[in-house]
């Protein structure tokens, strides 16, 4: 039973857009990238759950050499209620205190900017939380569905404007342990915007 639903979740892509190999190599480039860049800044890596856990596991493991105090949390951001449309209100919520996020250099790790607005709302927060300095790196970006101007400073992929799942990416729950970045059939989520 658990094979055949496996199985139907490959199914339900109608195209991978990137291909575990792809998604390796420029994860890879990108954590030599991070390690220059935050090689003596003690760096605070942030994740959004539950989209960028697959991708900040990938991404930290290729920051190589190690930042000295690089440290890793997470914190929930949601703009979606049911369906595929946000809602324009973004939540943030999780344990991180101000006093853990003053004077660090927080490193925001998302799985795709869409909108803006939640990057937006989370650089906004940990900003007035006292950050030395406050950067993303974002396994997507989706420019065509900007509403804000927001562009993050670490880039893996931009994608057109189609519903990807997979690597992290969910609808409604599932396809995140995808190991690719797909197109999800749009019969599949019809109706639910």
């Amino acid at each position: 039973m658990v094979t055949q639903r496996a199985a139907s979740l490959h199914a339900d892509i109608g195209e991978v857009l990137l291909t575990p190999e792809t998604i390796a190599q420029r994860v890879g480039e990108l954590g030599r990238e991070l390690a220059g860049d935050y090689a003596d800044k003690r760096p605070l890596v942030v994740g959004t759950l539950k989209g960028a856990v697959v991708f900040m596991a990938d991404l930290v493991r290729a920051i190589e050499p190690v930042p000295a105090g690089l440290s890793l949390e997470f914190i929930r951001a949601s703009s979606y209620g049911a369906g595929t449309v946000s809602s324009g209100k973004v939540a943030l919520g999780g344990t991180l205190a101000a006093a853990d996020i003053a004077g660090r250099h927080v490193l925001l790790v998302e799985d795709i900017v869409d909108s803006g607005r939640t990057a937006v709302a989370l650089v906004d927060h940990f900003k007035a939380a006292g950050a030395a300095s406050v950067k993303m790196a974002s396994l997507l970006s989706k420019p065509a569905r900007r509403t804000c101007a927001y562009k993050p400073e670490y880039l893996c992929f931009e994608v057109e404007d189609k519903f990807v799942v997979g690597y992290g990416l969910d609808f409604d729950e599932q396809y995140r342990s995808l190991p690719y970045v797909g197109v999800l059939r749009p019969e599949l989520y019809t109706g639910f915007e």
